[in-house]
């Protein structure tokens, strides 16, 4: 059935992708939590993944675990309603940690090195419909977007992501207590800055004077899929 979601997937990419190939790195999500004992082994693969220049490897982290003894310090009811969200959106009435979701469509849940790896093979080769970019100027960042399709509806969001490199966090209670781990490509702030049909190309200019790195996603509503994406380090 993976294989048949990640097939049609792509085909909708090729479908509607130009006849020159926008380059995009691989989004992958992983929603976790400090408090999981089952996400070292998936916070260790992001760290990898986070290494990729073809891929933008992002991390999540929930708050529903929080409950149980230990409240992660990078948590947000904002990612745990994302997390929601791409469950409603395939039709699933439960969420899990780990879970990574690869180009805003597939989901692969616990451990799974080689079936992320085989994935994100999948869609560094496939035509991407938006070329996206992001510039430094003087006292901002300028995104830009510009579609090989157009919908009748704004129904592609464009999205900034500001997210920590590094950070090792002692874990003194919870399932991991006496651990300490190291999280990487910690999201700290999801932004949806716009809504946009692709009729005209995409431009916007924010003030921006934060030294962390910042990722642009554009991605079909619901959440679907991401049709093209940036980093800027």
């Amino acid at each position: 059935m993976r294989k048949l979601i990640a097939s049609l997937a792509l085909g909708l990419l090729s479908l509607t992708a130009p006849a020159a190939r926008a380059d995009s790195p691989v989004v992958v999500e992983l929603f976790t939590s400090q408090g999981c004992s089952a996400c070292p082994p998936a916070d260790a693969l992001l760290t990898q993944l986070a290494e990729r220049e073809d891929v933008i490897a992002l991390a999540l982290h929930v708050d529903y675990w929080d409950y149980i003894g230990w409240a992660d310090t990078f948590a947000s009811g904002q990612f745990t309603r994302r997390q929601h969200a791409y469950a409603r959106h395939a039709g699933q009435r439960m969420v899990y940690t780990p879970q990574m979701i690869v180009g805003g469509v597939e989901r692969v849940v616990g451990y799974e090195p080689m079936d992320v790896a085989e994935l994100i093979a999948q869609y560094r080769v496939v035509d991407y419909p938006v070329e996206v970019s992001l510039s430094r100027v003087e006292g901002g960042i300028v995104l830009r977007a510009v579609a090989s399709m157009a919908l009748e509806e704004p129904g592609m969001i464009v999205q900034i992501v500001r997210y920590m490199p590094s950070e090792m966090v002692e874990i003194r209670r919870g399932e991991n207590a006496g651990r300490t781990v190291e999280y990487s490509n910690i999201v700290t702030e999801w932004m949806r800055v716009g809504d946009w049909s692709g009729a005209e190309p995409y431009e916007l200019q924010l003030v921006d004077d934060s030294a962390l790195p910042i990722a642009a996603i554009v991605q079909m509503a619901g959440p679907g899929q991401i049709l093209g994406a940036a980093r800027l380090d």
